[in-house]
């Protein structure tokens, strides 16, 4: 039940993709061919991407701590890289044009359930219980703030700063638990060597989805998010003054 939640969250993080590449793609101007290829280009990839990271997570590869380097800590540069990535990517450029901060920041909702789910698997003994919301994981506020925030964004106009404000403390949040698991595993053991305060249970599938997929989905999502921010906005001097040459050309 819970690993299939974890299966479920992952899906939930490309179904959302699925549907709103092409519509962001078209509100920056790209025809709606060109806009559903790079629908599945993209989905092609994050399919390939995820059948990898399970495939070795199957085969028992990412638990080999006595490696050096570990290959678990290779997927974990990875998965920072590729963020990078695909933030700075066409499709990053697309949802950051074409969707609104609302869409933006509803995507990061999804780490409110996740963070249930989490708390679940430790109660279970299968996740450390420090990688909780009962021990040092506080990103359940990210998720449930996100929530509040895109509603805002939807009905009224809150303050950009807080919109940018909102997206540090998220990353901030990603970062404090992405740094307390990746110490939690062997070959640092930070927080006590004993089997329940280990992480390894995200080197087995399908929980290897909560790094490869929904830690790369948040990491992503808020870079995207100070990508819509840093663009100007409606009504600004900048557009108006595109414009004014636009029409006097």
């Amino acid at each position: 039940m819970l690993a299939s939640a974890f299966v479920a969250l992952s899906a939930a993080v490309l179904i959302w993709c699925y549907v709103f590449i092409p519509t962001a793609a078209m509100a920056c101007g790209d025809a709606a061919p060109e806009a559903y290829r790079l629908r599945q280009r993209f989905l092609l990839a994050a399919l390939a991407w995820t059948a990898l990271t399970l495939v070795l997570a199957w085969t028992g590869l990412l638990a080999r701590f006595d490696w050096r380097p570990p290959p678990f800590m290779v997927l974990f540069v990875g998965i920072l890289v590729l963020g990078v990535v695909i933030a700075r990517s066409r499709v990053g450029d697309r949802l950051a044009c074409g969707l609104p901060l609302a869409a933006l920041v509803g995507l990061q909702s999804f780490r409110f359930p996740l963070e249930v789910v989490m708390h679940r698997t430790a109660e279970r003994g299968i996740m450390p219980m420090h990688m909780s919301y009962s021990g040092l994981n506080f990103d359940i506020l990210t998720g449930l703030s996100a929530v509040a925030l895109a509603v805002w964004l939807r009905l009224g106009r809150p303050p950009r700063a807080l919109v940018w404000a909102w997206n540090v403390m998220g990353l901030l949040l990603l970062a404090n638990i992405v740094t307390v698991a990746v110490l939690s595993t062997p070959r640092f053991a930070a927080f006590g060597s004993a089997p329940e305060k280990l992480n390894t249970f995200v080197t087995r599938a399908p929980y290897v989805l909560l790094p490869a997929v929904l830690v790369l989905a948040a990491w992503a999502g808020h870079l995207i998010v100070f990508r819509a921010l840093r663009r100007p906005q409606a009504g600004s001097p900048r557009i108006a003054s595109h414009r004014t040459r636009m029409s006097a050309g």
